[in-house]
């Protein structure tokens, strides 16, 4: 009976944290299975590979585990429906390997690579960038309202220099204290005008830092209506995940729980998702 006891508890741990319910239909789970690549047979490889999961599934997480909901890059290496990333990440082959094609992507920059406002190391598929930066990122006529004075510092050497190194960009904006020039450095990311575009490991491990319109001008120029990128951020979730529940593609995206609301329910309306509660919508294609 205890240790009975003990499961259903720790079950519930783990789902609170999710934010689902105790348990997912299992068409679901197979479904997620299938579009995240939760299967040993269609586990990630190669960064060919990686590519074409970031484009089938839009967007996904960079070292997320099963904890979390959505697509990840790590749990499709791992190939399977109960990753959880080992507290001795260092010395783990999955994690090593997730981390190594994470560093390709970057250098090859044919998908998007960042950290958006939800603080969520993120890939994004150049097809969803415009729907991304319409709905998180920062015009230019906002920046001096929304920016640090920090990140505008930042943002003007790299709009002279177009690349810099991390210790490079440091010293020229003169920021000595280490968690300042972080925090600006997220700040400018989860804007999507800063992104990484390489890493270097010698002679000492450092980020290569560009600019978002530089890498991809032609999708974040790109002017899209709000009310359609909530559409399509909300389509391209459900597609993968079969159906969604209260507050997950609010969790996942980085969106307002109101707004993810709206983009569920334009599926509807147009016949692609079906409501089956409140707040709980499934493809319509899905039986």
């Amino acid at each position: 009976m205890r240790r009975g006891l003990v499961r259903v508890v720790l079950h519930r741990d783990i789902s609170d944290r999710k934010g689902l319910p105790g348990f997912l239909p299992g068409d679901v789970e197979e479904h997620r299975d299938g579009h995240w690549r939760r299967e040993e047979t269609a586990c990630i490889q190669t960064v060919l590979h990686a590519e074409a999961f970031i484009e089938q599934v839009g967007f996904a997480a960079c070292l997320t585990d099963t904890r979390k909901s959505g697509p990840s890059l790590y749990v499709a290496v791992c190939g399977r429906r109960d990753a959880v990333l080992p507290r001795n990440v260092q010395k783990d082959p999955e994690t090593s390997h997730t981390w190594l094609l994470k560093d390709e992507l970057l250098r090859r920059g044919r998908v998007y690579y960042g950290k958006l406002p939800h603080g969520k190391a993120t890939f994004l598929a150049p097809r969803m960038i415009p729907y991304f930066k319409t709905l998180l990122g920062i015009s230019s006529r906002e920046e001096k309202k929304r920016l640090s004075k920090t990140a505008l510092s930042i943002l003007r050497i790299l709009r002279k220099e177009w690349e810099m190194a991390t210790s490079e960009l440091r010293e020229e904006s003169r920021l000595s204290d280490r968690p300042t020039f972080t925090r600006a450095m997220h700040e400018l990311q989860a804007a999507m005008i800063v992104v990484p575009s390489d890493v270097i490991y010698e002679p000492k491990f450092t980020y290569l830092w560009g600019l978002a319109e530089e890498r991809f001008p032609k999708e974040v120029a790109s002017k899209i209506d709000r009310a359609a990128a909530l559409r399509e951020v909300a389509r391209c979730f459900l597609t993968g995940a079969g159906m969604t529940f209260p507050g997950e593609l609010a969790r996942v995206t980085g969106l307002s729980r109101p707004d993810a609301g709206l983009g569920n329910r334009a599926l509807v309306k147009e016949g692609y998702a079906v409501m089956i509660a409140p707040g709980t919508y499934r493809l319509a294609s899905l039986p």
